[in-house]
Order: C-alpha cells, then structure tokens, then sequence
C-alpha cells in the first residue's frame, strides 16, 4: 500500500508529458497556418491595392481621351466649313469616336484610342497643308485645347503604362503568382501607340482638279476674289 502512491504520482506524470508532447505538434501546426494567413492575407492585400492604383490611372487616362472625344467634332466641323466639301477621314474620325464610346473593356478602350489618334493625325495634317486653314481662328483655338489635351493624354498613357507594368510584374512573381491566379488578379494591357500610316487626302485648291490618293478622291472649288 505505501508503494501505490508513488506509482499512482508516476503515472500522473506520464500522463500529462505525453498531453504536452501531443499540444506541442499541435501549437506548431495552428503557428504554421497562422503565419501563412498573414503571408496570403498581405499578399492579397498588396495585390488590392496595387490593382485599385492601375484602375485609377486608367480613369484618369480615361477622362483625358474622353476629352479628345468631346472636342473632335468640333473641330471638324470648323475644317468641314472652311474646306466646303466632305473628306473621308471625317468619316473615319466618326467611326473611331463611336467605337471608343461603345468599347466596354480597358483593351476596347485602348484600340478605339489608337483608331482616334491615327483619324486626327491625318486631320491635322490637312489642317497643316492648306494655309487657309490655319488662317481661320477657330481653327487654332480648337488646335491649341486638342493639343494641349493630346499632352495631358500622354503624360496620363506614361502614368497609367508604369503603373500597369509594375501590377503586371508583382503578379508573375512567387508567391504572388499563385495567389493572383486564386482570386483573379489578371494581366492589365499596356497602351501602346500603333505605328500607322497618317497620309491626308491630297486636295488641289487651285483649279478645281481631281486629285487621288489611296483610296480618296477629291475636288475642291477655286476660291476667288475680285479686286477692286
């Protein structure tokens, strides 16, 4: 009898060594899973973050092109006036504008801009060409807002395109990688400029002559004057 208690103290001991040694594994499992939660909770919210970024330099992007849009049929209106005639790259222009006001998508939204940028270009440069063009007023108010929005648009395209570029780089990195391929963190595009062709109509102002150019043809009525 004097020896049960002794055994009885053992057994206890035993007991809760192998209830510590049990927890033990158990603690460096809910450690283990804790600090990986806080790992992807940072990544995920880094990756929010950096996401919410590129989608404020688009709008901002965005504003600026929708600017150009606003001031466009303005001025071609005022070069339709002064040339008295109807060219093909209003036509174009028309178009680019409708598809960048129906385009849903950052990417939509990037090729109607570059469809603009080409109409304009080739817009201007009639403008450029024709001296009478450059003599009217409203022509160069509405050259300098063009031009001074086509500066803003760029400063917003390098702007949104770093921002891009730094989103598209953090999400191909690992971990991130397959985190962003777990919650949807997809690639952004980048705004690059397309390398087109911006040849006018070539237009004869002198002697009411046919003049083609690829794929337009037109004829403009002498202006004349009497002296008196």
């Amino acid at each position: 009898m004097l020896e049960t208690a002794p055994r009885r103290r053992l057994g206890l001991g035993r007991g809760a060594a192998t209830g510590m040694g049990c927890l033990i594994p158990l603690a460096v499992v809910v450690g283990i899973v804790i600090i990986l939660g806080l790992i992807l909770g940072g990544t995920y919210n880094s990756m929010v973050d950096k996401r919410g970024q590129v989608d404020r330099s688009f709008a901002d992007l965005d504003a600026q092109l929708q600017r150009r849009n606003d001031l466009i049929p303005n001025l071609v209106n005022a070069v339709r006036g002064a040339l008295g005639q109807e060219q093909a790259v209003f036509g174009e222009i028309a178009r680019a504008r409708e598809n960048y006001a129906g385009a849903r998508t950052d990417q939509q939204k990037i090729d109607a801009a570059n469809q603009v940028d080409g109409a304009i270009g080739r817009l201007l440069v009639i403008v450029e060409n024709y001296p009478q063009l450059q003599s009217n007023q409203n022509i160069r108010d509405l050259q300098v807002q063009l031009e001074g929005t086509e500066n803003r648009i760029a400063q917003a395209r390098r702007d949104y395109n770093a921002t891009a570029t730094s989103y598209n780089v953090s999400i191909q990195h690992f971990p991130r990688s397959l985190v962003a391929g777990l919650f949807g963190f997809d690639k952004r595009p980048l705004f690059t400029a397309q390398t087109e062709a911006r040849t006018a109509p070539t237009v004869d102002l002198g002697n009411n002559a046919t003049t083609t150019t690829p794929g337009v043809t037109t004829t403009v009525p002498t202006a004349t004057t009497t002296a008196r």
